[in-house]
């Protein structure tokens, strides 16, 4: 997966995330087309977000998506089985540490948008249990992107849990490459690993 295809995975499940109090009371599919529209709109026509202001960029991507993501189920997921052997205070460390990291992703998600826009192609929904997979095309120049969400129920508002490029889920890569430092460092080597990416990444 190239670094351009990633950018556009992230901003358009931050776009999903994205929801405001009314689009909680949508269906799936109509969730997804109204609020991607919203924040792709928003971000074209920022000029400071084109210019890759990272503050104004980072400060959106915090007020209108970080609220909607729900970092415990995504940072258990990637984590994987190793999440039952940390600590509390592990836990909320790798939570803040993969926030932070996905932040940067989003926001650099978010100066990469031109002209595309997003198909709905097919909802799928699991009944009596708050869960519904959305498959959608990205279009723009050259060939549709498949891009495919996960979105859970949450207290009445739909959350996005994972996002899927040409068949490849974003939390199950993340998995295979947090397994790689827990192999090495555990969970405390997981931790050390995401606040030297993150530090590295502020500092460009």
């Amino acid at each position: 997966m190239t670094i351009k295809k990633l950018f556009l995975v992230v901003l358009l499940a931050s776009a999903v995330a994205s929801a405001a109090a009314s689009a909680a009371e949508q269906d799936p599919e109509a969730f997804v087309r109204a609020v991607s529209s919203d924040v792709i709109a928003t971000a074209k026509a920022d000029r400071a977000i084109q210019a890759g202001d990272i503050d104004r960029v980072l400060a959106l991507v915090e007020s209108k998506v970080m609220p909607h993501v729900d970092f415990a189920a995504a940072t258990r997921s990637a984590v994987g089985p190793k999440w039952r052997e940390a600590t509390t205070d592990q836990r909320d460390r790798l939570q803040a540490e993969f926030k932070a990291l996905l932040m940067r992703l989003y926001a650099g998600a978010l100066t990469q948008i031109r002209d595309q826009t997003i198909e709905v192609v097919k909802t799928q929904t699991v009944p009596d249990s708050g869960r519904a997979l959305v498959r959608s095309e990205v279009r723009g120049k050259g060939e549709p992107l498949k891009l495919d969400y996960s979105l859970d129920r949450i207290d009445g508002d739909w959350r996005i849990v994972d996002v899927s490029v040409a068949g490849v889920w974003l939390i199950s890569s993340y998995r295979a490459q947090f397994g790689q430092e827990l192999g090495k460092g555990g969970i405390e080597g997981l931790i050390r690993a995401l606040a030297e990416r993150n530090k590295a990444a502020a500092t460009r």
